[in-house]
């Protein structure tokens, strides 16, 4: 069974920088796709980044260098590096995984319970 676990939240100043952490089990890790996704109250769900099995990323318009997807293949972890952050970021961040990659739309068939991300002063 497909397990993703998220960790790293919490509450974060403007400017500031997070760590999101997504533990992944049950699945070969090399060939599956994943993204990070958000959804704020009274707001669709966004997809924030994603990488494919060969390190190619992609992300929103509205994180575009302030925030960076990475995969740990030995410890099937993957992570988002959040700087600069804006209060604008504040939602839930949910990881997600899939054979196909839907790239940033939120078709993924895995995903994890999510991780609650509050920026303010």
């Amino acid at each position: 069974q497909v397990q993703l676990v998220e960790s790293g939240g919490g509450s974060g100043q403007p400017g500031g920088s997070l760590r999101l952490s997504c533990a992944a089990s049950g699945y070969t890790y090399s060939s599956t796709y994943m993204a990070w996704f958000r959804q704020a109250p009274g707001k669709e769900r966004e997809g924030v980044a994603t990488i494919d099995s060969d390190g190619t990323t992609v992300y929103a318009d509205s994180v575009k260098g302030r925030f960076t997807i990475t995969k740990d293949k030995a410890k099937n972890t993957l992570y988002l590096q959040m700087n600069s952050l804006k209060p604008e970021d504040t939602a839930m961040y949910y990881c997600a995984a899939d054979r196909v990659w839907y790239v940033l739309a939120s078709y993924y068939k895995y995903w994890g319970q999510g991780t609650q991300v509050t920026v303010s002063s």
